[in-house]
């Protein structure tokens, strides 16, 4: 897949997620540079209370800095028996400058003696140009939340979500590959290369990747989980929240 000429700045400040999204991309997009957030860009002070908002709230800022395109995302787990959540809040579920370990911790103690513990991870993506002009994908695995941390690998709720066609394993206890291939945010990076290449040849700019079910069909989205279909996004207003990197 080509896209000529286009250079996108990543919004995220987690090197983490800079490094996955980096990975993924390089496959199945060629002729676009991804360049790193520069280091002088303060963070973004998440005050959306959807995926869809924060990453806009992120790509918006990048944009008003560089002058460029960037590209953005949010990610959340939304857990059948949190009524959804942590689902935005999910990178700071154990307060503001929690770790990885402090919101894996919370997830389980919230689940201790639960017996649904299915989950899902969801992904929205988007770019957004100078010209205001915004492209949107998205993407989602189903699976379940594992009675303790498990595998070496990945990062954030990676040790405990166990993922759909994934035998049984956690995401850290798979490759970086394996991870991708199944993942929501493989999906929706993957859906989002796709509305870059059909926004060049003129075509739709927003499509929502299939779930876990190989048919996309039969899925049983939390509670309180967004809309199945993208809906714009609308920055939401930064008068309150508090800042995460993401």
């Amino acid at each position: 897949m080509t896209v000529e000429r286009l250079r996108l700045v990543l919004a995220t400040a987690n090197p983490d997620k800079a490094a996955e999204i980096t990975q993924m991309l390089s496959g199945i997009l060629s002729g676009v540079e991804l360049a790193p957030r520069p280091e002088w860009v303060p963070e973004v002070v998440e005050t959306g209370t959807t995926l869809e908002a924060n990453a806009a709230l992120k790509a918006l800022a990048l944009v008003a800095a560089t002058g460029e395109a960037a590209l953005a995302d949010d990610t959340g787990l939304e857990v059948v028996a949190l009524g959804g959540g942590p689902g935005a809040w999910s990178s700071r579920f154990a307060g503001p400058g929690a770790t990885y370990a402090d919101n894996v911790t919370k997830l389980l103690a919230e689940l201790e003696g639960v017996g649904d513990r299915s989950a899902r991870f969801r992904t929205v993506a988007l770019v957004t140009f100078p010209d205001g002009h915004q492209l949107q994908a998205e993407g989602q695995v189903e699976g379940c939340i594992s009675a303790a941390p498990r595998g070496a690998g990945g990062f954030g709720y990676d040790p405990v979500f166990v993922p759909e066609g994934g035998g049984g394993r956690t995401f850290a206890e798979m490759t970086p590959s394996e991870k991708n291939g199944l993942s929501h945010r493989g999906r929706a990076f993957r859906a989002l290369a796709m509305v870059l290449k059909g926004s060049s040849a003129g075509q739709a700019t927003a499509i929502r990747s299939p779930g876990a079910h190989a048919n996309g069909e039969g899925h049983r989205p939390p509670a309180s989980a967004a809309p199945s279909s993208p809906a714009p996004v609308t920055p939401a207003p930064s008068t309150t929240g508090s800042p995460t990197t993401t």
